[in-house]
């Protein structure tokens, strides 16, 4: 978490959480590995590193291609819901699926087209096979309300045993994104500005994202 440097600075919250060797993946997922193809030292100038990982380690954009195998790569989608206005909402506790129940306390006419969600009183620094997802009737009924994009501090919308990814299906129909793995810990509930721009990957099924949450 970063504190304003000027009076006019507007503060940043830091919602992604650490990379390393020993960040949580999905079981089966490829974990984060680094080795060194260089170093400084006589006759070379610069360290240069080499890094093998899924990209859905840490914070992480999906691509409709995740869940849809006819669907765009991360690198085909646009920025749009990925920057502007946003509402975090805290559910934390609330079970094994938000619900609308959950969320509906912070729901009203003015609520941006991105919204992120805290289960966690603090988010874990192992793999979570317990992890608390959307319902996804929550998602439809936040898409009815123009809400482009979905985000939640866990490492997936839907529970970490589904088979069907019903959550990831309404994603697809109604033309949302998603955001998993923020880390939420030290957000109060409000409005921000969301910058969370995955990159440019032009095969890929998802993309690391350093999402930053701004003070309006």
């Amino acid at each position: 978490m970063s504190t304003p440097s000027s009076p006019t600075a507007r503060r940043l919250w830091d919602i992604s959480p650490p990379v390393h060797a020993g960040s949580p993946v999905f079981p089966g997922d490829t974990a984060y590995s680094q080795q060194w193809c260089a170093t400084i030292g006589p006759g070379c100038p610069v360290n240069v590193s080499a890094i093998t990982l899924s990209p859905h380690v840490g914070a992480h954009a999906d691509a409709p291609l995740h869940y849809d195998a006819q669907g765009a790569t991360i690198g085909d989608v646009s920025l749009d819901a990925f920057l502007g206005p946003c509402r975090v909402i805290h559910a934390i506790g609330c079970g094994p699926l938000i619900g609308w129940e959950h969320i509906a306390h912070a729901v009203n006419d003015a609520l941006p087209a991105r919204v992120l969600v805290r289960t966690y009183a603090q988010a874990p620094a192992d793999w979570d096979g317990q992890l608390t997802a959307y319902a996804p009737d929550t998602i439809e009924r936040l898409a009815d309300r123009g809400v482009l994009l979905v985000g939640i501090d866990t490492a997936s919308i839907d529970p970490a045993d589904s088979k069907t990814l019903d959550s990831h299906q309404v994603i697809r129909r109604r033309g949302l994104r998603v955001l998993e793995n923020l880390v939420l810990d030290d957000v109060p509930e409000g409005d921000y500005e969301l910058i969370a721009l995955p990159l440019k990957l032009t095969t890929a099924d998802a993309s690391p994202v350093r999402a930053v949450l701004r003070a309006l």
